[in-house]
């Protein structure tokens, strides 16, 4: 039996979540169909269109994503603190993006007089919009729904598209983020449809390699802030020329014709998060076989089973002997 969302997600240990969705069918999301001959390719642009579009709506920053020919991989940020801080016009506005929202939310945007009991519901309105902003399900919902109606459009067909839930990981360390972030961005590169991470078309790595080209870095996804401090801006705790860096070594490893060994001495970012070089590469191209949940060191792994009540500690083993 599937676990219910609410019991993997605890924003309390972490912000940071890996989601998988799957197409159900036969025909792929994306690519060349063989069988037909027909070409899905420009459904890659749907999904990232909409993925960087939700990023400016939903309180939920996009860390790296990969679209493939019938799955798609996103690393989400919650930042529920911002859904908090925003005044409640700012809600509604978010949400009218969306959705066209009730009859109340509409006459208060418009600038009507709302009586007591009016003003009461419109108030447990913006409350669950405001809840809804820095929620997975909702975001990866609103993602899935678009692209599937799109496409059962073009196909002319009716049914479901995605398989019934995507999957999501708690990633409850820094290590946890670095090695499922190159897991996605190399994913082309392991699935042989490109060669280098500036050729991965649809992904994250490579939108931010071609602003980091300008000295820059994009707008849609959530920053590089630097090595971790006393004060640290809202950002990855990486270093962007740092992390480009370890994806460039890790995708050469990966390719067939070069099946080298990681040193340690040319990957900074592996002793600062203690994590072995011949462990890494592991990691970053079995990431979602080796890790079936939550994925941190053992410590941050049993703070996040016991605020979610949860006695089963699945994967532990494989986090102690990858991570600890």
């Amino acid at each position: 039996m599937a676990t219910a969302r609410k019991r993997q997600v605890s924003l309390v240990d972490t912000k940071y979540y890996h989601c998988i969705s799957r197409c159900v069918r036969r025909a792929f999301l994306c690519g060349d169909d063989n069988v037909t001959g027909k070409s899905y390719e420009h459904r890659r642009q749907w999904v990232e269109d909409k993925l960087l579009e939700l990023a400016q709506v939903f309180c939920i920053d996009v860390c790296a994503y990969a679209v493939m020919n019938n799955h798609t991989h996103v690393v989400l940020y919650v930042d529920d603190a911002k859904a908090n801080r925003l005044n409640d016009k700012a809600i509604l506005i978010r949400w009218h993006k969306l959705f066209k929202g009730t009859l109340l939310t509409q006459k208060y945007l418009q600038g009507d007089k709302l009586d007591k009991a009016q003003q009461f519901f419109l108030n447990r309105t913006i409350a669950d919009y405001r809840e809804r902003l820095a929620d997975i399900s909702w975001f990866m919902r609103v993602l899935n729904e678009d692209i599937a109606r799109k496409a059962n459009k073009e196909d002319n067909c009716t049914g479901r598209f995605w398989e019934g839930r995507f999957k999501s990981q708690a990633l409850l360390d820094e290590a946890a983020l670095a090695a499922c972030m190159a897991y996605v961005d190399l994913n082309p590169i392991r699935a042989k449809m490109a060669k280098t991470p500036e050729d991965s078309n649809h992904t994250s790595v490579q939108k931010r390699i071609k602003a980091a080209k300008e000295v820059k870095q994009p707008k849609q996804l959530i920053r590089f802030a630097g090595r971790p401090r006393k004060h640290m801006p809202k950002g990855l705790p990486f270093e962007l020329k740092s992390y480009l860096e370890l994806v460039e070594l890790t995708g050469r490893c990966m390719r067939a014709d070069k099946r080298g060994y990681i040193e340690q001495r040319s990957l900074p970012i592996l002793e600062r998060l203690k994590i072995a070089p011949e462990n890494w590469l592991k990691l970053t191209t079995q990431f979602t076989k080796v890790f079936k949940g939550a994925v941190g060191r053992p410590n941050k792994l049993d703070g996040y089973y016991t605020h979610l009540e949860v006695k089963r500690r699945t994967g532990i083993s494989h986090c102690e002997k990858l991570l600890g």
